[in-house]
């Protein structure tokens, strides 16, 4: 298999489908890239649950100011017009409803769009939900951006989650390397496809009965 997308090239696909006015939140890891790839002439309002409202991209090598940090503590930029808050009101706003779009990072998401992204069991990981299972809860559409295929070759996208649950139900939408999966009532759609990628292919990666949008 190959063709595959880069992570930047995820991030910039996930970020093809943020529209304009959306206030989004950005998780942990692979997800920080989507702030790099948002179109400028889009207003797109990023929401970091650490206390921040109008968080830009990443800042220019040297220009780093470590007291401006995104929930992962890496170094973010101001936007103009950007507010700062307590970490309280923060979580109340993921928790009430008021982000449009989240974008998380997952082990594990199931053709009915439950999501695993916290926990994989290992005696030695150190468990630690944070604000994902606030996000996956509260926010009116969760995306997930992942590899399809772990280092062992297994999908990521299974029947059943067999990893600790972050959130039931609560995935729309998953942007992986080599395709774009919609999750709805009636199962997992293929929406794109990426390099030479096939829908026999990924019928045999996943194991799902999946349905191709064209």
């Amino acid at each position: 298999m190959s063709s595959k997308l880069t992570r930047d090239q995820i991030a910039a696909r996930v970020a093809q489908d943020i529209p304009e006015g959306a206030y989004v939140n950005l998780g942990i890891g692979l997800p920080t890239l989507v702030a790099n790839h948002l179109p400028a002439e889009r207003e797109i309002i990023l929401h970091t649950e650490n206390g921040m409202l109008g968080m830009g991209p990443a800042p220019a090598k040297g220009q780093e100011d470590y007291d401006l940090i995104n929930a992962g503590k890496q170094p973010v930029t101001e936007q103009p017009g950007c507010s700062f808050f307590h970490h309280a009101d923060s979580f109340a706003m993921m928790r009430g409803g008021h982000l449009d779009i989240c974008v998380l990072g997952a082990f594990q998401v199931s053709q009915r769009g439950d999501l695993a992204n916290w926990h994989t069991g290992a005696p030695d990981a150190i468990p630690a939900v944070g604000g994902a299972m606030d996000l996956a809860i509260g926010a009116k559409d969760v995306y997930v951006m992942m590899e399809l295929l772990t280092r062992e070759g297994a999908s990521k996208l299974v029947a059943e989650c067999t990893y600790p649950l972050t959130g039931v139900q609560c995935v729309s939408r998953v942007y992986t390397d080599v395709a774009v999966f919609d999750i709805g009532a009636n199962g997992v759609t293929v929406i794109d496809m990426f390099g030479d990628m096939t829908a026999d292919e990924l019928l045999r990666l996943t194991g799902l009965p999946l349905q191709f949008a064209r």
